[in-house]
């Protein structure tokens, strides 16, 4: 587990912010109708904004949580992935709870996602070509990311398709493992120690954690 947290980690950081030679000065509008276009051109604008707002990010670092919001989560299916999250336990609570997780799970993960920005520096990303998806309800986009003298980090992000046509990212495959799998058994596991209403506190109480730089936690 705490080496698919690592792998997860520079994934995140990297795959969502980093491009490999593509990056624009101008936000590009986003195809949510084609999945490889979608994940590539989110990816870009997160890139850009980083730059853009790089000032603001080094004297307050929770600005990278506005980032994150603002160019990721439209793009990311929290309520399915949130619904995943809770498996079997989904049954068991009550349309107020759930909601209540959804709202909670995505903070948690915008949270997650902000503190993994923090690790990018000056990686290459490739995204694999598209294919046909005509047929699809769900595709995994294949990135790679390369580090100069590492072996290839080989992600996936699964992307699927909502009633109206159009795609959300739900989940993200580091090196073969889940994360969505991964965390599904993490929640899982506290919901029937703690119940629902323990678990939706403590994720609320992670989202508040104050983004650390990577500076600071090496000092």
């Amino acid at each position: 587990m705490r080496m698919f947290n690592c792998i997860y980690k520079l994934a995140v950081s990297l795959a969502f912010v980093a491009v490999s030679v593509s990056a624009h000065s101008e936000e590009s509008e986003v195809n949510s109708m084609d999945p490889y276009a979608m994940v590539e051109t989110v990816a870009n604008n997160t890139f850009d904004r980083f730059h853009h707002d790089i000032a603001i990010i080094e004297t307050n670092p929770d600005h990278l949580k506005v980032i994150v919001s603002d160019e990721l989560m439209p793009y990311i299916d929290t309520k399915y992935a949130s619904y995943k999250v809770m498996g079997t336990y989904l049954k068991q609570t009550s349309k107020d709870q759930r909601k209540r997780f959804v709202e909670a799970f995505k903070g948690y993960l915008i949270s997650t996602y902000a503190q993994a920005f923090t690790e990018y520096t000056d990686q290459k990303v490739s995204f694999a070509r598209a294919a046909d998806f005509s047929k699809e309800k769900m595709v995994n986009v294949d990135v790679q990311i390369v580090d100069v003298g590492r072996p290839p980090i080989k992600l996936q992000f699964r992307v699927r398709r909502l009633k109206d046509g159009s795609w959300k990212a739900f989940d993200l495959v580091a090196e073969g493992v889940s994360l969505l799998a991964s965390k599904s058994a993490e929640i899982s596991n506290l919901i029937r120690q703690k119940g629902i209403e323990t678990v939706i506190t403590e994720l609320e109480e992670r989202t508040k954690t104050s983004i650390q730089r990577a500076s600071d936690k090496q000092a």
